[in-house]
């Protein structure tokens, strides 16, 4: 049989099917955010103090968790590399769909240019291989971890468990030394604004304080949701990926209350507020290393590098499905030999490394990584809501519990965090919006007119538009 034009399109941009189960998933899944855990949250501490950080990441825990149950739900539904922008195809259509892509591209492509500029520094201050200049270490970064990815899914995803591993058996041993050296006075010594309402020890910037920490909250969790981006090379999606994300999350607030509470207690919240290295410093009181701090000083670079390598891997999985379905110029979704998107791979890769070396500005490029995840979160939430509303009869092979009461809970605190990122870092809030305009600008007047009709995720929206219309008739 003779393939159509459009079978001949799609086999040219396959992914290799079922090279992932619940393990390496679940090791995705942490992988994306461990670094967080050793530096990024502790600046929280400046914005609202033990209390007001608390109290946010409390609140980032419950919002990630919910959202992680609404799109565990989605991702069996709907088993594709599109995740989120899938989602939002099905449920808000086109232009829905191309901006929940779009601003977990802007998440997915920022956030590997910042953690290899904290590489770079970490390699610098520990003085490995006699650098005094990290922008080889940025292009060292994305030339080997790169050449991984673009060897094999299954490989990469085993190395990024076996890097991930290491991270998160030192947070463990961090948390057994720290909690050794734990005092409670350190936690509220932070100096009160008596100028801030409602400011105390526990809140020492008053109840504005709780919001302005927010997206350092997040830090704790921030990019768990990319683990349905590797839908289409996983075995047995719709079992697989809601058991993987699951205990992905289960795992990253462990490793949240641990590393929070020990590193505060042991160091002093004054103290690890502003410190590049919050672990380490927690654990040299004095200034004095010793053997664990040393350690943990190393584990916190495998740490950074298991987030740099998994985030890279779900960058690619997004431009590719965007790619693939014409949202983004077709030739971005073009796989290898060995299946791999290797022009989703080289291009945002090379976009990263420009960025790290004419910039060398990690947190900006982060802030605006928040922000646009905190777009996603929103719109992916109202996702779950208007399917369970519009299409309740849809086959869910996994349901979220709750139903659409977790998902509104989700939509709400991301709404919120979203205004956070404002009072945190507005230049950056204003650089992703001015990213997000000319994305927008391009699909209004371009790519809109050519989506590809045989995507999995266009197919999938299409019918049910066309169960909508028989249903009318």
């Amino acid at each position: 049989m003779t393939d159509t034009p459009e079978d001949a399109y799609l086999r040219r941009r396959a992914l290799r099917a079922g090279s992932a189960g619940p393990l390496l998933l679940t090791g995705l899944g942490v992988a994306y955010v461990v670094s967080g855990d050793y530096a990024g949250w502790n600046f929280g501490l400046a914005e609202g103090g033990f209390g007001g950080l608390a109290i946010a990441a409390v609140l980032m825990g419950l919002m990630y968790t919910c959202m992680v149950f609404a799109l565990a739900e989605l991702a069996a539904i709907l088993p594709t590399a599109g995740g989120g922008y899938g989602f939002a195809r099905r449920a808000l259509g086109p232009w829905g769909g191309f901006l929940t892509g779009t601003a977990i591209l802007i998440e997915f492509v920022l956030a590997p240019a910042a953690i290899s500029i904290f590489i770079g520094d970490y390699v610098e201050s520990l003085d490995l291989f006699g650098l005094t200049s990290s922008w080889p270490v940025y292009l060292g970064c994305f030339v080997v971890f790169l050449a991984i990815h673009l060897w094999g899914v299954g490989e990469a995803l085993r190395f990024s468990l076996v890097v991930t591993a290491i991270a998160v058996a030192a947070l463990l041993i961090f948390a057994f030394g720290a909690f050794a050296e734990f005092d409670a006075s350190g936690l509220d010594d932070i100096p009160v604004d008596g100028d801030a309402f409602g400011s105390s020890s526990w809140l020492p910037f008053g109840l504005m304080g709780i919001w302005a920490a927010f997206p350092f909250g997040m830090w704790f969790f921030l990019g768990v949701e990319g683990v349905p981006l590797a839908a289409e090379e996983t075995r047995d999606p719709a079992r697989t990926l809601p058991r993987a994300m699951a205990w992905a999350i289960g795992i990253l607030l462990v490793l949240a209350v641990l590393t929070f509470i020990a590193a505060a207690g042991a160091g002093g919240s004054a103290a690890v507020q502003d410190a590049g290295n919050p672990l380490v410093t927690a654990l040299e009181p004095d200034g004095e290393t010793t053997a664990l701090s040393r350690f943990v000083n190393y584990a916190g670079l495998a740490g950074l590098v298991a987030s740099f390598f998994s985030l890279v891997y779900a960058g690619s999985r997004q431009l590719f499905a965007l790619s693939r379905a014409g949202y983004l110029p077709r030739f971005l979704s073009l796989t290898s030999r060995r299946k791999s998107p290797y022009l989703g791979l080289l291009i945002p890769g090379a976009l990263g490394f420009g960025l790290a070396a004419a910039t060398g500005d990690g947190a900006r490029m982060l802030n605006v990584a928040v922000f646009g995840a905190t777009i996603s979160y929103a719109l992916m939430t109202l996702s779950h809501i208007v399917l369970r509303r519009r299409e309740p009869e849809l086959p869910r092979p996994y349901r979220t519990p709750g139903g659409v009461v977790t998902s509104g809970i989700a939509f709400v605190l991301a709404l919120a965090a979203l205004v956070a990122t404002f009072l945190v870092d507005r230049d950056a809030a204003f650089i992703a919006l001015g990213v997000y305009a000319v994305a927008a600008g391009y699909f209004a007047f371009w790519s809109r007119h050519r989506l590809v009709a045989a995507a999995p995720e266009e197919e999938f929206a299409a019918l049910a538009a066309a169960e909508a219309e028989l249903a009318r008739d």
